[in-house]
């Protein structure tokens, strides 16, 4: 009985890291749709955060049914709630992707961003997505240090974040207030995926101590 409570969980955790992979190409794909103008592509990052959406409501069932069937207790209980939590931010992380993508969308045939911040723009994405492939192996191995380590590496998109707005701001800026408001959000999304990634961080260090980082001596 026990091994099918662990490979139960296994499963839960199987889940998780294929929702991390799946936002992570999520963010990718977005945010070449929202640089190329490519219609087609954008349209199939919002029909792919469906699936992102049924992994989470599978986690959610899984987890409901172990703890009513097995009554977990200790570290196995902090792993089954901690899984939910974690879903949830993850599924978020979908969202934002998919955020960045109805940009591109709503823009088309226009490029979403303009040329001054493609590069700013490319580099939050490849941080995003080491960012989403960073917490899946966290995830997959339990690795503590691996997850106090993301929030270290969130700190680049965060300076990624106000070099968008240094941009913004800068007297030369002469794409007017919509591209403004436009790259606001988007780069505000970037943002905000590292932040669940960092979430989903302390939820892996509370899940290997059953202390959050900031509680550890």
């Amino acid at each position: 009985m026990r091994d099918a409570f662990h490979e139960d969980l296994d499963k839960i955790s199987d889940d998780l890291v294929e929702m991390t992979r799946l936002v992570g190409i999520a963010m990718t794909r977005a945010t070449d749709a929202l640089l190329q103008a490519d219609l087609s592509l954008a349209e199939s990052v919002i029909a792919a955060d469906d699936d992102i959406d049924q992994l989470r409501r599978q986690v959610d069932d899984h987890a409901i049914d172990l703890l009513a069937r097995q009554q977990p207790v200790a570290t196995d209980l902090r792993m089954v709630v901690t899984a939910m939590h974690m879903a949830s931010d993850i599924e978020r992380m979908g969202d934002l992707a998919r955020h960045i993508a109805k940009v591109a969308r709503m823009r088309y045939p226009e490029h979403g961003v303009p040329d001054e911040l493609r590069e700013v723009i490319t580099d939050m994405e490849k941080t995003a997505a080491h960012l989403a492939a960073k917490t899946g192996e966290a995830i997959a191995h339990k690795d503590a240090l691996a997850a106090v380590e993301i929030e270290k590496d969130d700190d680049a998109l965060d300076q990624l974040h106000r070099k968008v707005f240094a941009t913004l701001v800068d007297h030369s800026w002469a794409h007017g207030t919509e591209a403004a408001v436009d790259a606001t959000l988007i780069s505000r999304y970037y943002e905000r995926f590292g932040d669940h990634a960092v979430a989903v961080a302390a939820r892996i260090v509370y899940l290997v101590t059953g202390r959050y980082a900031d509680q550890q001596s």
